[in-house]
Formats: C-alpha cells, structure tokens, sequence
C-alpha cells in the first residue's frame, strides 16, 4: 500500500513540475536593473540602433532554430533591431556569467545594450514584440 501511495505523489508532483515548466517556457521576465550591459565586444557583433535580439543556442537543440527564424523574421520587419545568435558551448564564460540555465534563451537588449527582459524556451512571437517594445520605450 505504502508503494502505491509514493507512486501517485510522484506522478502529482512529475505533474506539476512539468506544467510548471510548460507555463514558464517561452516567457520573458522583466530584468530588474540594467546591471547586465552587453557591449558588442561582449556579442561579437554591433549592437541594434533601437533594439538587439540575443539567442544563445546550441547545435543539438531543436527549439533554437525555430527561435532563430522567429528572431531572424521579426528583425527583418522591426527598423533598427537587429539579432545575434551565440553559440553556448564555445562560449562558456559568457553563459556563466549571465546565468544561461538552457536553451534556446533569449535576451532583449535596448539601445544601449542593457538586458531589459529575457526568455528560456521557444517565445511566441507576440512575447517577443512585447519584450521589444518595452526595450524601445525604455530608452
């Protein structure tokens, strides 16, 4: 009896992580300072003039390329947003240092390279606008 029992409190809290994390996938989250600034020294790459999308990824990860032609598509379309990609195993450091837990993560960067929100996880398009216009009013 007592096995059944730690059997369906494993499944209840399986359950519950999991749902937990579906919800947090893709999200972004408001950065509370602009302690976090990326020079494009830091990126390898000039920084947007009103915005800069920073996707770090990694070459087995499936969700990256669909997160890369959804950056890749709303750059495009937004004047002055631009979109880097960095690769997460040949830049370790940098994962360490902002605090990269997976990927594909997403960092939204205003004009002066402040991190202003950031998402794990494949966003959604309209939660990348979202972060983009804060970025810009934010300046």
């Amino acid at each position: 009896m007592i096995g059944v029992v730690v059997l369906l409190v494993s499944v209840v809290v399986a359950a519950a992580a999991a749902l937990a994390m579906r919800w947090k996938n893709g999200r972004f989250s408001q950065v509370a300072d602009d302690r976090e600034v990326m020079t494009p020294g830091r990126i390898g790459a000039p920084l947007g003039e009103r915005a800069t999308l920073v996707q770090f990824s990694s070459a087995f990860c499936s969700p990256c390329r669909a997160t890369r032609v959804l950056l890749a598509d709303i750059a495009s379309k937004v004047d002055g947003v631009t979109t880097v990609e960095i690769d997460a195993e040949e830049h370790l450091d940098l994962v360490r240092e902002m605090g990269i837990m997976r990927t594909p993560t997403v960092l939204v960067l205003d004009a002066r390279g402040a991190v202003t929100t950031r998402a794990s996880g494949l966003p959604r398009r309209e939660q990348v606008m979202a972060a983009l216009n804060r970025a810009v009013d934010a300046r």
